[in-house]
């Protein structure tokens, strides 16, 4: 691999990094091809890149940037998956690949401009579904207007109550 090759692949990790909302570090040796080529489809199906870099290309790529921090775990056989939509999907698709395929290791990740370790990634892929958040979130929303809502219909409601009693008793003594 020349110079300009070099060049030209650190400046795509960058972009990679850059587009990305997470990425995750993993060490994938002893992986049969045939596994990680499934494991891969699998992943850009769900918007994710699982690309294995070499270590002093992908140092140089997070060179000056806020991630450099990570590039202390950048060693030994790296592959980075870079997730464009979903953090917590991906961070539970390596999870769950990592249960299966113990070989594979992940090391640390990123999240937005923050560096996040192994048990940060662990929690990440015990978050439900995004749309399950969104849901409950629309629900704690809606819960006060609703609150509302019922205290303030509870006293009409009431005097409605107090007049068919009176109403009923009236029917009944006549």
């Amino acid at each position: 691999m020349n110079r300009s090759e070099k060049v030209e692949l650190v400046e795509e990790i960058q972009r990679n990094f850059k587009k990305a909302g997470a990425t995750f570090i993993a060490d994938y040796q002893g992986i049969k091809a045939v596994e990680m080529n499934d494991f891969r489809k699998s992943l850009r199906d769900a918007s994710i890149d699982f690309v294995v870099v070499r270590n002093t290309l992908a140092r140089h790529a997070v060179k000056g940037t806020d991630l450099e921090s990570v590039s202390g775990e950048l060693k030994g056989p790296t592959a980075i998956a870079f997730s464009y939509k979903d953090a917590a999907a991906a961070a539970k698709a390596l999870t769950q690949f990592a249960k299966t395929q113990p070989r594979l290791k992940l090391r640390a990740g990123t999240l937005g401009h923050r560096v996040i370790n192994l048990e940060e990634i662990k929690g990440l892929a015990e978050l439900p579904p995004r749309e399950v958040l969104l849901g409950r979130l629309l629900g704690s929303m809606k819960s006060p207007t609703t609150g509302l809502v019922m205290v303030l219909s509870g006293v009409p409601r009431k005097l409605l109550y107090a007049l068919n009693a009176i109403k009923d008793r009236k029917a009944a003594q006549a």
